[in-house]
């Protein structure tokens, strides 16, 4: 593909200087459009070293408004990057609604570097292209506008350039031996960099070759296709606006017959005797687990999520009473803030995500998308009915990067969740627990259980399995939890 293409297009001064001159004037008036109408953008810069990729961003935010971009230079991965998931540096770096990120290279480093240099299998490096393609199509889907550019320029301008900057002392510091090592390896880069384009080259996040040896040429091409760009989302988005919403269907229940939850077996229960001595004896092997999952940096991932009242709060008291608290933490999931709006709903549990050797206990989870937001009509059809699949992928990433990923539906009936609501109405110091809002799910009761069998059926797999906990009797349902962790946490320690 890129032996094909002719890096020797020219563009002289005057011409170039009239048609950036009308693209700047255009491009700051669609930054200010696609602010006002919500419009995140993700803009990729990748090529060859000293194929001016610096040069050119800087041209291109010349016409904006710097206190709606910013603008990441993605070098090699931190100690606290490495350990997380690989992805994760780029989640916490994706733009709100309304705002421009520009990368300076990106997550495509992994799948071209290392695939160069051996480090990755052909089955590893086809895994980093199914996790590129599936980044960025959730982010588009969601509205995000990506823009990737690819600079090339041929291996003699390469040599050129570098020889240029090193001839002044101020420019010297910017090559370095990996620089003149990749350039021996122009060829291999070149075939990394075909398979990389032909891979990644999709509807949602197309790549845009800029002939980058004439920086009149390139830069007229850049801003050209910014603005093209920004204008067709920005139309599209205007379209979608003016257009009502279809309505949503009331029933969803049919689509799926199978039910876990009516197969859970309610009346399962211990002796408080029983009880205590099971307690100590989870607790005391989860507490050496906890040491050693550090000791061999296993980052584990719990999800919690139940009925109002279903136990979720004694469960995980239970699982962090044995647990160094350096080494763990528990996350309660509210209603997203103003903030977490303005970015896909993945991004805020992205961010929470556990580094290697530590635990992440999530008290209500992403998985709201599919309960709460579809039934009180907080998000589209659309929207939820696409997350099982954005949710199953973000999981075997993290299953992939190491992690032990497990989530526990708490099961009760409407009967002791009744009992329970009431028990806390009379209890001074537990009636802070009950809310209107409680009362008012409890009415949609089906609506709600239909929801989490389809989620169950549809999300629990081999790398992150459902676990439905019994848990009409307390003391069953912390037990069936702890052994759940020990024994998967044992499993993956031998």
């Amino acid at each position: 593909m890129l032996e094909n293409v002719d890096v020797s297009k020219q563009m002289d001064k005057k011409e170039a200087k009239e048609l950036l001159d009308s693209l700047d004037a255009e491009i700051s008036a669609l930054q200010r459009k696609a602010k006002e109408l919500g419009i995140p953008v993700m803009i990729v810069f990748e090529g060859w070293g000293a194929s001016g990729k610096g040069t050119l961003i800087n041209r291109l935010i010349q016409p904006m408004d710097p206190r709606g971009f910013r603008v990441f230079s993605i070098n090699k991965a931190t100690e606290e990057e490495e350990f997380h998931p690989y992805m994760w540096r780029f989640w916490t770096k994706v733009p709100g609604r309304g705002r421009i990120h520009i990368f300076d290279r990106s997550w495509y480093g992994k799948v071209l570097r290392d695939r160069v240099d051996h480090e990755m299998t052909r089955d590893q490096v086809a895994c980093g292209y199914h996790d590129i393609n599936s980044f960025e199509h959730m982010l588009s889907v969601d509205g995000m506008l990506i823009l990737k550019f690819f600079l090339h320029i041929s291996k003699k301008e390469q040599k050129r350039r570098f020889e240029k900057l090193e001839e002044s002392p101020e420019t010297r510091w910017r090559v370095t031996k990996e620089d003149w090592k990749h350039h021996k390896q122009y060829e291999e880069y070149l075939r990394a960099y075909d398979e990389m384009l032909e891979n990644t080259d999709t509807a949602w996040a197309p790549w845009c070759l800029v002939e980058a040896e004439n920086y009149q040429y390139a830069a007229a091409k850049i801003l050209s296709c910014v603005a093209e760009g920004l204008k067709a989302q920005i139309e599209k988005v205007s379209i979608a606006k003016e257009t009502p919403a279809a309505g949503t269907k009331a029933e969803h229940a049919s689509r799926l017959r199978i039910t876990p939850l009516a197969d859970a077996k309610l009346d399962r229960s211990y002796t408080k005797e029983e009880y205590k001595k099971k307690l100590k004896d989870y607790q005391r092997r989860l507490t050496m687990l906890h040491s050693e999952l550090y000791k061999k940096r296993v980052p584990v991932v719990l999800v919690f999520e139940g009925w109002d009242a279903g136990g979720k709060g004694g469960a995980i008291k239970r699982l962090t009473q044995c647990m160094d608290p350096r080494g763990y933490e528990v996350i309660p999931t509210a209603a997203p803030n103003d903030e977490e709006k303005a970015h896909h709903y993945l991004w805020r549990f992205w961010r929470r995500m556990p580094k290697a050797g530590h635990v992440a206990i999530f008290d209500r989870s992403w998985y709201g998308r599919v309960m709460v937001e579809r039934v009180e009509g907080f998000c589209t059809e659309q929207e939820w009915q696409r997350a099982y699949q954005e949710m199953n992928e973000m999981e075997e990433e993290l299953a992939a990067s190491g992690a032990v990923v497990i989530k526990f539906w708490m099961q009760i009936d409407k009967e002791e969740q009744e009992r329970r609501f009431l028990a806390r109405q009379e209890n001074p110091e537990k009636s802070w627990k009950l809310t209107d809002e409680d009362w008012r799910n409890r009415e949609k009761w089906d609506q709600y259980e239909a929801a989490v069998n389809e989620m169950i059926v549809k999300t629990s797999t081999h790398q992150a399995p459902w676990v439905i906990v019994e848990g009409n009797c307390k003391y069953y349902a912390r037990i069936k939890v702890l052994r759940t962790v020990v024994n998967a946490l044992e499993k993956r320690m031998k």
